[in-house]
This record gives C-alpha cells, structure tokens and sequence, in this order.
C-alpha cells in the first residue's frame, strides 16, 4: 500500500465527501428560508416566521460546520496536489479566488444578521439578509462547479511556455456549457436535500403530536417541493448531464452502465455486477434500447463499450463507478415514489394521520445525502484517470515530496476531528429539534403578530 497517490485521493475524497455534507444542505434550505419570510410579509402569518426562523438556527449550525470542514480543502490542493496546482491553477484558481472573494464573503457577511439580528432589523430588512444568504451559497456553489466543470470538460484554456495551462477565454470558461448543466443537476438535487429534512422534520413532530401548525407546514412546503425537486433531478436536469457525459466522455458512460460490448439499441442495466477481468456483466436485468435513447435520443443509436477505448483510459475502478451512479440513479426513482405518493395524501389532507407514511419520511432523510455523494463520486470517478479530462493524468497530479506515512497520519487525524465535529453538531441539531419552533405566539395565524415577527 506504498503509494502516495491512493493515500492522496483517499484523504482528499474523505474530506470533500465529509465537506459536502453541509453545503448542500445550506443551499437547500437557503431558498425554503426566504419563501417563508416572503410569505411571512405578505400574509401576516406567523407560522411562517416561526418556521424561517427554527430552520434559521438549523441553517447557522450547519453553516459554521460547512466552514470548519471546508477550510482543509484549500490547503490540500497545495499540500497533497502541488503538481495539479502548478498545472491548472492559473485557470481553476480563478472562479475558486472569486468563489471566497464574492459569494463567500456575501453569504458569511449577512448569515450573522440572518441567523442574529432579527430583533434589531425591520422584517423586510431581516428578509433581504436571507436573500442575500440564499444568493450567496448559490452563487458559491457556481464557482465550485465551474472549476469542477474545466476538469470534466476544458474550455477557454491555452498552453503556456512552460506547459501549465493558461486562461485565454474568461467567459468560456466561466460559461462552460458542462458547468451550466452540472449546477442545474447539482443545485436541484440540494433542493431535494433540503425538502427531505424540512419534511422529516415535520413528519417527526406529527408522529408525535407536536407543534401541528409548523408540523403542517413542514409537510406541506417539503412534499410539495420535494417532488418537483426531485422530477427535475432526473428531467430534464439528469438528462442533460447524461448527454454531456455521452458526448464528451462515452467511455465513463460505458463504465456506469458497466458495457463491454459496442452497438445500437444499448440497454439500460437495472440489476447486475459487473466483472471487469472477463469484460462482461453478470445477472443482468436490462430495459433494451433505453441507454441508447437517453444518451443520443433514439432507441437506434450506437453506444460504445470500454472494450472500445484502450484499456488505459478505462476509469481506474469500475466497479466503484458502476455502483455509485446506480445507487444514485435507483435513490432518485424512490424519491419521484415517495414524494408523489406523500403528495397524493397531502392533497387527500391524510397525510399528516397516515403513520406508515410519515416513518418512511421521517428516516428517508438520509438518503439524499446519500444520493448526492454517490452523484459526486460518479462524476470524479468517471473523470479517472485524468485530473484535468485528456489533459492531465491524476498519477502525476499529486506532491511527490508527501509521504504514504504523512499522508495517512493526517488522514487519521481530520477521521477523529470530524467524528468529534459530527457528534457535535447532531448533538446541536438534535437540540434544536426537541426544542421546537419555541414561537412566542399561539401558533395560528395572526396578522399583527406575524407582520412583527416577519
């Protein structure tokens, strides 16, 4: 286990893995947030502004672990990735230099006030800081992407002298047609994160009796959103990222689907292992001609199978890929099932009494973590064995002069913080949740009430 390359990507996609827990719940719930507090001014009701304000508080907890967790990162990409820095970094640095100066310093200047200073700001005030809040982890997260994005799919770049890549085209760069698709996909996909935890939360207190008013409107605002989310996940938003992934990168798409064999009518495969020593998948279950539709739009078109590329520009672990993208793929189809069955009995108002229901919402709550991290480590592990696609191998991206031995002492070192820094913060969120929304007013609408609390 000498190589300093696996322990390098092994303590990088622990950290990221770990990181994105958080924002992605923050840009989900950013959103949720400033509808309540728009609706909190317009109608007067009060049950809005308590539930911006107890998800408020939730927002500030994760907000605060989202920075502790995210500071590593930037200094891996010196320390463990010197050569990819050195390579790219006159051209990612750019929207990660614009991601800290703008979005980040816009969302953490107005999250205090947000999560703080109700009291002292007028509720269309209090509801601008939540605005810039939201916009500030969206905008964050279309930087992030973008740099993301180049490594997927180089635009806007040039060759310099020395042979590291240069920016020669800002706005092709910034406007990468793989980013615009990734962020759609990748942003929906937080929705469906943070409408999952907004109605787990929800039905959490109706199981037991608790805050009704808020429990409805939890239910409410997380089925509702959670389904729209989670069809446009899949379409058009997957669709689309599947179509950039069979244009621009047909032998990660072979690997997903775990294809040997090129031809038309390509199945799409439900069920099945696949078995890279004799190049073929076994027990399968497949929708024929389906994978060839979804990737080139007609059941006829030819798709490529890896034995088609050489064998050194295979994904370095199919497998791996081949689970992940179905893990992804089979969570998002139970959640299309689950939210438009929770909203057929919300619209029958039985939901909030249906008690099967309200359990399976409660503990799905996990799962579009889940999902999300599977769709990371489908795009990262379709993109190997190139740091930067065709451009730059991954095996010589990583600092030399770093140890196996270094690499894995820090690693066991950010594995015990962030145990601590996890029970931490479920301690502080859980805390919250027994608590409740703790409005001080009845929980019905009252117009006075609500315009002071908004």
């Amino acid at each position: 286990m000498d190589d300093p390359a696996f322990w390098h990507r092994l303590q990088f996609a622990f950290t990221i893995v770990y990181h994105y827990l958080f924002p992605q719940l923050t840009m989900g719930l950013g959103p949720i947030i400033v509808f309540w507090k728009w609706r909190a001014l317009r109608t007067g009701d009060a049950r809005y502004a308590d539930a911006a304000r107890f998800f408020t508080r939730i927002f500030g907890i994760n907000f605060a672990v989202g920075v502790l967790t995210g500071i590593p990162m930037e200094f891996q990409l010196g320390t463990n990735w010197s050569a990819f820095s050195r390579y790219a970094g006159g051209v990612v640095g750019q929207t990660l230099a614009m991601e800290g100066m703008f979005a980040f310093f816009l969302e953490s200047a107005f999250v205090a006030t947000l999560v703080f200073g109700e009291s002292r700001l007028s509720p269309r005030q209090h509801f601008l800081s939540a605005v810039a809040v939201a916009v500030g982890s969206w905008l964050s997260g279309y930087f992030i992407i973008t740099a993301n994005a180049f490594m997927q799919h180089p635009v806007g770049y040039a060759i310099g002298s020395d042979g590291t890549l240069q920016l020669s085209d800002f706005w092709a760069f910034l406007l990468n047609p793989w980013a615009v698709k990734q962020y759609a996909h990748n942003m929906t996909a937080a929705l469906v994160t943070g409408s999952f935890v907004v109605a787990a939360v929800g039905a959490f207190y109706a199981l037991r009796g608790a805050h009704p008013a808020q429990s409805r409107l939890y239910l409410r605002t997380g089925v509702a959103l959670g389904l729209v989310s989670a069809l446009v996940v899949a379409f058009p938003t997957g669709d689309l990222q599947a179509k950039m992934v069979a244009k621009h990168q047909p032998v990660a798409l072979a690997a997903m689907e775990g294809r040997f064999d090129s031809g038309p009518q390509a199945e799409i495969t439900v069920i099945g292992q696949p078995n890279v020593r004799t190049h073929r998948l076994d027990n399968p279950i497949r929708i024929p001609g389906a994978l060839s539709f979804l990737a080139y739009g007609t059941f006829h078109a030819e798709v490529r199978g890896l034995e088609s590329f050489p064998e050194d520009t295979w994904p370095t672990n199919i497998e791996l890929l081949y689970y992940a993208f179905h893990v992804m793929a089979g969570l998002g189809t139970i959640f299309i099932g689950l939210m438009g069955l929770s909203a057929l009995l919300l619209f029958l108002d039985r939901l909030q009494t249906f008690r099967p229901l309200l359990w399976a919402l409660m503990m799905a709550f996990p799962f579009p973590f889940i999902a999300t991290t599977a769709g990371w480590m489908t795009a990262e592990l379709g993109r190997q064995p190139w740091l930067v696609y065709n451009l730059f191998r991954t095996a010589h991206g990583f600092s030399p002069k770093v140890s196996s031995g270094n690499t894995i002492f820090t690693l066991i070192g950010f594995a015990g913080l962030y145990f601590l820094l996890g029970v931490l913060y479920l301690f502080m969120v859980g805390r919250e949740i027994a608590h409740g929304p703790a409005a001080p007013h009845a929980s019905e609408p009252s117009a006075g009430e609500g315009s002071h609390a908004g």
